[in-house]
């Protein structure tokens, strides 16, 4: 095994392109907003952020939890898309934003779906949670667990809308990771956060996501607006091969959410870039090896490195590779030998291992007495 603390022999740096100059891009936009975030989604790296920890309440975009967790379930053959589900009094008499269920019928889990994504639903919420959990303080907790599983630290939910509640709070950045999530575990599902009307019971309503009407490049994902939580919008969009998370809370308008939204998208598409700064396989470097039926092993990284880094900047990246003090053979094809560093402008942005190309087979008895004497020398000098 690789230790963690490792001895470098003259550590190789080079840089990408021998046209290697600084990118330089303007500070973020400062939004009107409580707290706000801006995410790439394939790789995780956070370009905006303010506030991005503090815990406010979520409003309806709590309903990203409740849909999330009812895809769950259709993916998982728990719920099917055609179960009926029996609405009860309190899902009927739910106030706010509403699908305009009726008591006492049964409306299909997909169309209670699509209540909830579409026409923020509270009274398709809570018909949900039921279905689902037998109650929504059960379901709450089902939130709750969800929450922990996805890293989403700051986050508690108390009920499955996000009516106004004590201590139903969550932040930007579990938003994101929520976003994320959504996203990526339940791809057949996410198409329905772009729709922009749907009908049920004969009102026919918009999605409140006012950007899927202006930018063919946002589909999704949410909306939520309370007193004490302001209007808020989690929105995604996808240009070329990048896909952006934009979280915005606590801002003073619909149209206010959507402009501060669009300024942080904005920003991110403008001056930022997603690159493949080396492949799986791509030779690094070479380097001795002892022991070994060959005195050379070829490093390479062991998959795809994908970064999000200032557009144009590619060029600029340096690597640093490290490795054992001595590396010796036998030596399978894929073993971690070493460590690549990769950094822009002094900031480090990846550490990934440094594996071998192809195998190296121990050399036969007499080669090996003949690097142990030739190690032993070099141990002296040195």
């Amino acid at each position: 095994m690789f230790a963690k603390t490792i001895a470098v022999i003259a550590a190789l740096v080079f840089t990408l392109s021998a046209s290697a100059q600084q990118v330089l891009i303007p500070a973020p936009p400062q939004l009107a907003a409580t707290a706000y975030l801006l995410l790439d989604a394939e790789t995780g790296e956070v370009l905006v952020e303010h506030n991005a920890d503090q815990q406010l309440p979520p409003a309806s975009l709590t309903k990203m939890m409740t849909s999330y967790i009812v895809t769950n379930e259709l993916d998982h053959g728990r719920l099917a898309e055609q179960d009926m589900v029996n609405i009860s009094v309190a899902a009927w008499k739910m106030g706010g934003s509403k699908m305009f269920v009726r008591e006492g019928t049964q409306v299909p889990v997909i169309d209670l779906l699509r209540g909830v994504i579409i026409q923020s639903g509270n009274d398709a919420s809570v018909a949900l949670a039921e279905h689902v959990a037998g109650g929504e303080d059960a379901f709450a907790d089902v939130m709750n667990q969800t929450a922990k599983l996805l890293n989403m630290n700051n986050t508690h939910y108390v009920n499955s809308t996000g009516w106004p509640a004590e201590g139903h709070l969550t932040s930007a950045r579990d938003l994101a990771l929520l976003a994320k999530a959504i996203i990526e575990d339940h791809p057949t599902y996410y198409p329905l956060y772009a729709e922009k009307y749907y009908e049920y019971n004969g009102i026919n309503q918009p999605n409140r996501n006012r950007l899927l009407f202006r930018d063919e490049s946002v589909d999704g994902l949410k909306t939520g607006h309370t007193e004490a939580a302001g209007y808020c919008l989690v929105a995604s969009a996808q240009r070329s091969d990048m896909r952006l998370i934009s979280v915005v809370m606590g801002t003073s308008s619909e149209n206010a959410r959507a402009a501060e939204t669009q300024k942080l998208l904005a920003y991110g598409f403008r001056y930022f870039e997603n690159a493949t700064v080396y492949s799986a396989g791509d030779e690094l470097e070479t380097a001795r090896i002892w022991y070994g039926e060959s005195d050379q092993v070829a490093l390479t990284v062991a998959k795809d490195i994908r970064l999000t880094i200032p557009r144009g900047s590619r060029g600029s990246i340096e690597a640093n590779l490290q490795l054992g003090e001595t590396l010796k053979a036998p030596v399978t094809a894929g073993q971690q030998l070493g460590m690549v560093t990769l950094t822009l402008n002094g900031e480090t942005l990846a550490e990934v291992p440094a594996v071998a190309v192809e195998a190296v087979p121990e050399a036969g008895f007499f080669a090996r007495i003949i690097d142990a004497i030739k190690l032993f020398i070099k141990g002296l000098l040195s």
